[in-house]
């Protein structure tokens, strides 16, 4: 054999393994061997624009489907526990209730951030040009049905120089379980003991006022028609729809707007927070820059794969999701997650059990 071909030979069978042993750091792992396979998930409304264009990606480069229904965050993690879906979606982590039931099922759940947004205060006022301005606690006395009135002095002080209309708040929430709702809960309930009191933190809660609509599309299609309407809706819809939005006073005092900047600088500055489950918020973080109503979507799936044909595909589709489909966010309005937390990410997806 003479020295060229050795190389030669050498090249074609280093590409070979390359391309057989799965050597990158996403997508499917073996060739071929899942062209035929469909993955289904559900869950988190947040997320579905960006899981459906994650999806479309993942399908052209590899042929693998992922079927996902936005039926909610409550839903998808039910559907996850009961094992009738693949993986499923969620903006609000698993509580100790949901982790014991899933334990009986079929063992430990690994949470997976895949993604992170802003969750904005919409509203529908017309002759109002000048983004309002909100805080937390007026906020939160405006969906504990105190502050009626979008002149009420309490929201005019924190206004002067806007007019602002002398026109019943119609508040809008979500009537279906939601992890937007578990963020907005969340955030609600550390600026005021008031409602953490009366009304608390979940993915589904007993809203003194306002009007239920399922899904953020029905959140966003209420606010968008009704004039007077406030509701709570991620940026995406916010922007997709052209409703107006108002920036909130963060913890460091400054009146930030959601952007995919305020929310990425949420997440650094809680970096040192997160735990090794993965459970975490970014509501009410500190930084003079951090939009304080920011969250994070996971997907869930049982730590033990090993009785589910597809759960290297599941892995390797979740893997691909953190690496190259992170690459996809920025045009959806959509922050990505932090080179630093993905690195940690890695270590818990390899440990996933598979057959």
């Amino acid at each position: 054999m003479t020295r060229h071909t050795f190389f030669l030979l050498a090249g074609v069978l280093s590409l070979s393994c390359l391309i057989g042993c799965g050597g990158g750091a996403s997508g499917p792992s073996g060739v071929g061997a899942s062209k035929s396979v469909r993955l289904n998930a559900g869950g988190s409304t947040f997320v579905n624009p960006m899981m459906t264009k994650w999806a479309k990606t993942y399908n052209e480069k590899f042929g693998v489907k992922v079927d996902y229904s936005a039926t909610g965050s409550g839903n998808g993690i039910q559907q996850m526990i009961a094992k009738t879906i693949d993986f499923g979606c969620t903006d609000a982590p698993l509580n100790e209730e949901q982790l014991a039931k899933a334990k009986e099922n079929g063992g430990a759940v690994l949470h997976v951030p895949l993604v992170m947004g802003g969750l904005v205060p919409a509203y529908n006022l017309p002759d109002v040009q000048e983004p309002i301005k909100f805080t937390g606690p007026v906020l939160a006395d405006i969906y504990l049905g105190k502050i009626k009135k979008w002149n009420d002095p309490a929201l005019q002080s924190l206004n002067p120089g806007v007019k602002l209309p002398d026109l019943d708040i119609a508040v809008v929430n979500r009537s279906d379980s939601s992890g937007s709702t578990f963020i907005w809960t969340d955030y609600l309930s550390k600026v005021s003991p008031e409602f953490a009191q009366t009304v608390g933190r979940g993915t589904s809660v007993k809203w003194p006022t306002g009007i239920g609509q399922k899904g953020t599309e029905g959140v966003a299609g209420h606010v968008g028609r009704s004039p007077g309407a406030l509701g709570y809706v991620e940026l995406l819809y916010a922007l997709n729809q052209n409703l107006k939005y108002g920036s909130v006073k963060n913890k460091d005092g400054e009146y930030v707007l959601a952007s995919l900047e305020s929310v990425t600088e949420a997440a650094k500055n809680a970096m040192a927070e997160i735990p090794d489950d993965f459970r975490y918020s970014l509501t009410d973080v500190a930084g003079k820059t951090s939009y304080p109503i920011s969250g994070t979507v996971w997907a869930v799936l049982y730590a033990d794969q090993s009785a589910n044909p597809k759960g290297r595909d599941i892995v390797d589709f979740l893997r691909w999701v953190l690496h190259d489909g992170q690459e996809l966010t920025k045009e959806l309005h959509y922050a990505r997650m932090p080179p630093e937390l993905v690195q940690r990410i890695d270590k818990s997806l390899a440990e996933v059990k598979q057959k």
